[in-house]
């Protein structure tokens, strides 16, 4: 199957701010590998301010919401630098898979810890929270790329893919800005992992029987 094959769906992709950044970044000769590479610089800063926002305060809260976003847009821009511009490279499909996994392990595990320091009495439990939000997201790709491998088509279904887990843990972070006038310090965050590992566990679970119908059908 063609590495178009394997471009996850998003409507931003079709709006004129992306169509003119990506030309931006094309006619500046910034190649989508760097875009890629750029990415996992975010999610490593979204790391950093996220376990740093529990004894810092609202500005890195709402930094590693930022964070998460530009990660994101690095996500978006380099595949339309790639496809749509003609920056494709014969390294690229590793470079639009790899950075992937490993910010989505930084930013969910990073979570995990963050909210074990505010919650001293749930620590244990916020990092294994963490943990199985990093795991269960690369497994989800595991068993899209599994499927690819098995000739069948990308399946990037949710209902907890790459955009709803990061924006999830993203607007919990938003949310911890004002989470203390309530007299909450964590549980907010704690609430976004379970909702986020709940989540991803059982979206690689619906792509393994999407995976097996397709494969039953052949």
């Amino acid at each position: 199957m063609s590495d178009l094959d394997n471009r996850r769906p998003i409507a931003a992709r079709d709006t004129g701010f992306a169509r003119r950044v990506a030309r931006l970044l094309a006619g500046a000769g910034v190649s989508a590998n760097a875009i890629s590479a750029a990415s996992v610089a975010f999610a490593v800063l979204a790391a950093a301010a996220i376990l740093s926002a529990p004894a810092t305060g609202p500005v890195l809260w709402v930094a590693t919401a930022a964070f998460i976003g530009l990660r994101l847009l690095a996500n978006l821009f380099d595949g339309m630098v790639a496809v749509e511009h003609g920056k494709a490279t014969t390294s690229g499909p590793i470079w639009n898979e790899l950075p992937d996994r490993v910010s989505d392990v930084l930013i969910l595990a990073a979570a995990g810890y963050s909210a074990a320091a505010m919650l001293p009495g749930a620590a244990s439990l916020a990092i294994a929270l963490g943990w199985i939000c990093a795991v269960a997201a690369v497994l989800t790709a595991y068993v899209r790329e599994l499927g690819r491998a098995l000739d069948t088509p990308a399946d990037f279904g949710g209902p907890f893919a790459k955009q709803q887990r990061m924006t999830t843990i993203a607007a919990a972070c938003v949310i911890s800005v004002v989470e203390p006038v309530w007299g909450g310090r964590g549980e907010v965050l704690l609430a976004a992992l379970a909702l986020t590992a709940a989540g991803t566990l059982l979206t690689a679970a619906l792509r393994t029987r999407r995976l097996a119908a397709r494969l039953g059908e052949k």
